[in-house]
This record gives C-alpha cells, structure tokens and sequence, in this order.
C-alpha cells in the first residue's frame, strides 16, 4: 500500500458513504444493492485519483468477499430446506400448532405467541406479519382493541422468530459476517432473548386481556386449508428434533442442513411415492408454489428454493465487498481507531456496537447494513480484548436487525406498518421485545453474565 489515509479523510468517506445510502434507500427508496454497488463504484475511483494500486484495492474485494463463501452456501441451503419443509409439511404443521394457541380473552399474549411460533418456523418476520400477522389484526379490531397494541405484539413475535430461526436471513448473516458458527450464535442470543421474550410476554398479558369474545373463523378458514392441501401430522417433529440435536451435539451447520433436507425429501417422497423427481428438482430450484386457493395461505407458503435466496446473496457479496475495500485499505481503522483503542471494557465495546447498529440504521435505513458495517468497524476490538465471535454476533444482533422495525423510514418499520396500517411511532412504544433486546444485551456486557470470551471455547 503506497497511501496513508488520515483521520479526518477517513470520517468524511465513511460519512459520505452513509448519506449516500441513506439517500437511496430512504430518499429514493431504491433496494440497497444499488446504492451499494454506486458507493463501491465511486470509492474505487476516489482510490484511484489518490493513488492507490488497483491490485490492492482487488485485494480488498478478495479478501472481503472471501469471508462470505461458506455463509453464502448456507444461505442457499436454506433455500431449500424452505422449500422441501414447505412441501412435507412441516412448516404448515408448525402454523397449526400456533393457531390452536389463540385465545379470544388473552388475546394480545396469544398473538405475540403464535407470531414467535410461526417466524421461527418461517424464518421470515416481514411474511408472518403481512400474512398471519393481517389476519390476527382484523381479528384484534374487531375486539376493540388498540391497534398499536395488536401491531406491538405482531411484531414483537415475528422479530423474535426471524431473530432465533436458523432459516432467517437476518441471523445466517450476523453469524457469517463475525464468523461465528451459525447454532452456537442462536444459542448465545438466548442470554438476551430468552428474558426480552419474558418480559415482552408479561408485558402482552398485563395491558392485553379482554373480556370480550371474537370470531375465530379467519384463522379455522386458513387452518382448514392447510389440512387440506398438505400433510399435517406430528411427523412434522422428525425434522425440528434432528435440528436440534444437531445444535445440541454442535454439528457443522452445513452437515445440518443436508442431513435436514434429507430428511425432509424422504418424508416428501413416504406421504408421495408418485412425487416426481423433476418436480423436486423444481422445488429445490425455484421455491415451493402455494394453490391452496386461500389467499393468506399462498402468501404465506409460496417461497423457498435457492432463486430465493439470490436477492439477498448479492446484497451480502456487494456490502463485503465494501467492506474489505474499507479494511484492507486502512479506512474504517484510520476512523475508528481513536474510538476503538478507549474500548477496553467488554461492556462499554458491546454499548458502542449496539449504538452504532442503531444509528446505522437511522442514517441509511437498511438492517444488513446495520449488521454488515459494525462488524467489519468493531471485530478488531472484539479479538484485541479477547471476546468471542459470538459477543460480536449477538450485539449485531440485538442492535441491527431488531431495530430496523422502530424507524419509520426503515425498510423494516415502513414495511410493516403499511402492511398493518399502523404509524411505526404508534406501534414503537408497544413493540417491547425489540426495545427489550438491546437493553438485555447491553446488560449482559456490564454484568458479565452469558458474555463468551475465547478461553471458554477451548476443547
């Protein structure tokens, strides 16, 4: 490298680039590939003008997008095991199981409930709420109830879903991006997930009960269709136990999933011998295809297959891209080291990082890149001071993609209240379990308590 680049250049590129992202996810309200690929683009040809080697600046990209090739196998396996989980009813297994726990007098806890069940299941908070989610706030208006209160536990149950499903785009990517393995970050998380859903759920029982009654035949319309049209069965357990025994036995996610999907495909071809092979190779290609006839269901069950993932796999090769421009050229460490190097306290690094996800996500809008940018600025104060990976992953987490729900010009939190049609600053102050997380998370950095540090991963 034949360039230095000082303190004061390094901020006003970084705060450049930020305005520049949020300007077209937010101002323009373009899909953050662009606004990315526009950045890469011009931070190339400002290196260049300053002198940079071209082959240094191709070593940054390298070595950025290096990190993310298992991570990106992973993702596309996860597209089809969406797509075969769909198909042999597991998925559709789990949605009636959650129904079955709506309760008309503790209405607003049984949402927030079936939400988590069916965004753990899916893997998606944005799907549970524009489609379970609408249905269960039609059924909430037609209890009187607050509406902001209805979306708050919405929400809260889809974002605590999305949050620990090892489908979830969201977490495969706070784990890849820190390199943390994929079940042991899930398992970290529950230092502050588990006591952000408790509270969350008291908080739902205390303001959500009623004594009113309300027509539960939305949800038994869409129940009936999924007995219907696939196979609902407590076979559907087989796939989820050897999920979790895997995580209990720490297994590779990578073996996981193929041991996952193998599964699945079998128990596809027991409940259909007649299953086609080029049918499944569809399947697995292109996602699961939903004609149940009712509307909520084929929103919610038409999705899956590798095609899936590819939107959010570029999304993931571009920001590190990005990002191993920003590292190997010294730039997020010429801004970030006067930060970082007072950093020394494991409570007082994992503030900042949550903050910074925050902010990222008020400047630019986008939960990637408030997962992305912070780990690419903060994983060398993580390694000096001796954390673990999975501290990183966690407050990315409970930082990043949780918050993006409460900012009303965030791909989340517009998303959602158009969906429901209700303004984010209505629903904010009711959606606890992503005000909760940050909070617990902060806490456990002070306290010490679930926090891993290196020498705990030994043997």
């Amino acid at each position: 490298m034949n360039k230095q680049i000082s303190f004061k250049e390094a901020v006003t590129i970084l705060i450049l680039m930020l305005v520049m992202l949020g300007w077209g996810v937010i101002g323009f309200g373009l899909s953050p590939q662009i606004p990315v690929l526009t950045v890469i683009a011009l931070l190339i040809f400002w290196l260049q003008i300053r002198g940079f080697e071209w082959e240094e600046v191709m070593k940054g990209i390298s070595q950025g997008i290096s990190t993310a090739i298992v991570p990106i196998f992973i993702f596309l396996l996860i597209g089809t095991l969406i797509a075969v989980w769909i198909q042999a009813g597991i998925i559709p297994s789990l949605m009636v199981l959650g129904f079955h726990m709506i309760s008309s007098h503790f209405f607003v806890p049984s949402v927030f409930l079936v939400c988590s069940l069916v965004g753990l299941a899916i893997g998606s908070g944005f799907t549970t709420v524009s489609t379970v989610g609408i249905a269960l706030f039609g059924m909430g208006s037609t209890l009187g109830i607050n509406p902001a209160l209805t979306a708050g536990a919405i929400i809260s149950g889809a974002v605590f879903g999305d949050k620990m499903s090892p489908l979830s785009d969201s977490t495969n990517l706070a784990s890849a991006v820190t390199e943390a393995d994929l079940f042991d970050h899930i398992k970290n998380m529950m230092w502050s997930t588990i006591p952000a859903f408790i509270g969350s759920l008291l908080f739902f029982f205390f303001l959500g009960q009623s004594n009113k009654a309300t027509s539960l035949a939305g949800i038994a319309a869409v129940e009936s269709s999924l007995r219907q049209n696939f196979s609902v069965s407590f076979w559907a357990a087989l796939p989820i136990i050897l999920m979790f025994a895997c995580a209990w036995k720490k297994v590779p996610a990578i073996q996981t999933l193929f041991a996952n999907i193998f599964l699945s495909v079998a128990m596809i071809f027991v409940q259909n011998p007649g299953f086609k092979m080029q049918k499944l190779a569809t399947l697995i290609e292109s996602g699961y295809v939903s004609n149940s006839g009712n509307k909520t269901v084929d929103a919610l069950l038409t999705r899956g297959g590798i095609s899936s993932m590819m939107g959010t796999v570029s999304l993931i090769i571009m920001t590190l891209a990005l990002g191993g421009i920003l590292m190997h050229l010294g730039i997020i460490d010429s801004a970030m080291n006067p930060l970082v190097e007072r950093l020394k306290k494991p409570g007082w690094l994992i503030l900042t990082t949550i903050m910074a996800g925050i902010g990222i996500n008020l400047f630019v809008g986008e939960q990637y890149l408030s997962v992305i940018l912070p780990a690419n600025a903060f994983k060398p104060a993580y390694k000096r001071i001796g954390l673990d990976p999975l501290a990183l992953s966690r407050a990315l987490e409970d930082g990043g993609s949780v918050i993006n729900y409460l900012i009303p010009w965030g791909v989340a939190g517009s998303f959602v209240a158009s969906a429901l049609g209700v303004p984010v600053l209505d629903f904010l102050p009711f959606t606890m379990f992503s005000l909760l997380s940050p909070v617990f998370s902060i806490l456990s950095g002070f306290t010490g308590i679930g926090l891993k540090w290196k020498q705990e991963k030994v043997a």
